[in-house]
């Protein structure tokens, strides 16, 4: 079921154009944070078949990794997934957004994939229906959880027994990680003297610069990291522990003072 769910392409050349502003803007705060307009990338999937009734717990795997709090857009057209989209909406329910430990977004014939074993649920914030058979939907991450079981049904959906880890506790910003905080707030103060509108910024208000887990969060959808590295960020339940592990990838990225 690799779902290209999402589009390496903008929306439209204006959404295009305040993203190249933004990735600009970063470049100059942080140098080192290069090709910005992959931290929220839109992936697209390819046309499959029909699914006659999704799963609560349906999976959407993808190349990237949802945060708890992060936002994340994605341009939907292929059928099984429009068809559960559409009843996520309807029902007010989540789904399951999943890393590929193995294969491709878009589904192929004999195509194997596997999938991590850490995910967040998703919800849907915001969504239009441009034209029949496609559409563009904004979702937020809620909760992180663990496959206990997955199986991919005929028609390529993947469905999932799942168990929900805690939401993180809100734990202050230590002192020793206190320069990690700081840089990321530097980095939203310089987008917003630049300009730069609160949809168009690469992490969403309220800024929760005194919450562990929410700076590591946010720092781990910025900083480029390979996908297993993410996973075991995405799977560690300590958030103090999680943004120790953020500090160690900045100070060796020569990001911090």
């Amino acid at each position: 079921m690799p779902c290209r769910l999402v589009d390496s392409r903008p929306f439209s050349d204006r959404d295009g154009a305040a993203l190249r502003d933004v990735c600009f803007v970063m470049k100059e705060a942080i140098e080192h944070l290069r090709q910005a307009s992959y931290l929220h990338p839109t992936r697209a999937s390819g046309v499959g078949d029909s699914c006659e009734d999704a799963p609560h717990d349906t999976l959407v795997p993808l190349n990237t990794i949802l945060f708890p709090d992060g936002r994340l857009a994605l341009q939907v057209f292929e059928v099984r997934y429009l068809d559960m989209i559409r009843k996520c909406i309807a029902n007010a329910e989540e789904f399951g957004v999943v890393p590929l430990a193995h294969g491709d977004e878009v589904r192929k014939p004999g195509q194997h994939e596997a999938l991590a074993g850490v995910g967040t649920l998703a919800s849907v914030v915001d969504w239009t229906a441009p034209l029949p058979g496609l559409m563009r939907i904004t979702c937020v991450g809620t909760q992180r959880f663990r496959i206990v079981e997955a199986t991919q049904l005929p028609h390529g959906l993947w469905m999932a027994d799942i168990v929900r880890l805690p939401h993180d506790l809100e734990i202050p910003v230590p002192m020793d990680q206190q320069d990690v905080a700081n840089a990321l707030g530097s980095l939203i103060r310089t987008l917003q003297q630049r300009g730069v509108t609160g949809a168009q910024m690469p992490m969403q208000p309220p800024y929760r610069l005194d919450d562990s887990g929410w700076v590591a969060n946010r720092w781990c959808e910025l900083l480029q990291l390979d996908m297993m590295q993410k996973e075991l960020l995405l799977a560690q339940e300590n958030p103090v522990l999680r943004l120790e592990l953020v500090q160690d990838a900045l100070t060796e990225n020569g990001l911090l003072n």
